[in-house]
């Protein structure tokens, strides 16, 4: 756990925000271009590198020309904050010839691969923010899009209903993540201390087995029984392969933690193909295994 994190400074309209794609290459125009009008119908400036449509096979760019763009943002005093224009796969390649700068905090927003900035923001003790990203917000319901802005600006944010599992209530530090993403920074210089965690974990288009495996793996590895309690989202398009015998993913997410006997609630609101509420990272957070709430504190 960090022993301080850093909230960077509200955001407010007039203020300049940066899109980068550090991951995939962006593959649709129209649903970018959407989100990116959000933002800017909320008053700020958004600037979109000229280079976003670049691609380097299923990357937006060289591995070096992702990291600079995002070095660029992160160092400019003038940008307040850095949006993502997608996922896919890529930001843990930039994170092997990287170093995160304390100085000049700032919003970073984003999910899916975004886990991986995310998780070495909070290395350094600088809260980030799991939500959409610019080809997904638009698709969001209004009380999300407003979630987001809300934390971002500086005011509270809702708690989150889903199904309890019992256990009883803890507080701990919310860390948010795609479970693929996360499972592949375990045993890097960017895996986190998971004491005194609220692990909070989503995916997509992942067979049950997989989800097996990786969950398997964190057992093992003694992660689970150092967490507080995990906060499950969706799990999205891991649907049983046809005429192969098979768990659910659902089943698999039970079994394979419904023993570890700390509060765990799933079925919240988060992740991909659906409703995707912003979990601040690194922040105080309330998850109530009996109700069912996940409740950021401030």
């Amino acid at each position: 756990m960090q022993s301080k994190i850093i909230i960077p400074p509200p955001l407010k309209p007039g203020d300049l925000l940066r899109v980068i794609a550090p991951s995939g290459t962006l593959r649709e125009l129209e649903p970018f271009e959407r989100g990116v009008k959000i933002w800017r119908d909320r008053g700020y400036r958004v600037e979109v590198i000229p280079e976003i449509d670049d691609r380097w096979g299923y990357l937006a760019g060289k591995d070096k020309d992702r990291r600079d763009r995002l070095k660029l943002a992160w160092e400019d005093a003038e940008c307040k904050g850095i949006l993502s224009a997608r996922g896919g796969f890529g930001s843990t390649r930039i994170l092997e010839d990287w170093s995160w700068m304390q100085e000049n905090p700032k919003w970073l927003i984003g999910f899916s691969d975004i886990t991986a900035l995310l998780w070495s923001l909070y290395k350094v003790g600088i809260s980030g923010v799991h939500a959409p990203v610019l080809t997904t917000i638009a698709t969001e319901p209004e009380w999300s899009i407003q979630r987001l802005f809300d934390w971002v600006e500086g005011r509270l944010i809702g708690e989150l209903k889903g199904n309890g599992w019992g256990s009883g209530v803890v507080s701990g530090v919310l860390l948010p993540a795609n479970l693929t993403v996360a499972t592949h920074l375990l045993c890097t210089s960017y895996q986190p201390k998971f004491d005194n965690v609220i692990l909070a974990i989503e995916d997509v288009g992942e067979a049950p087995y997989r989800i097996d495996r990786m969950l398997t793996q964190w057992r093992m590895s003694g992660i689970l029984a150092k967490v507080k309690g995990i906060a499950v989202g969706r799990f999205s398009q891991c649907e049983v392969p046809t005429n192969i015998p098979s768990f659910t993913c659902e089943e698999v997410l039970h079994e394979r933690l419904s023993n570890l006997n700390i509060p765990i609630v799933s079925e919240l609101p988060f992740g991909h193909d659906g409703c995707n509420a912003s979990l601040p990272v690194g922040v105080m957070a309330t998850l109530d295994g009996n109700n069912g709430l996940l409740i950021v504190s401030s």
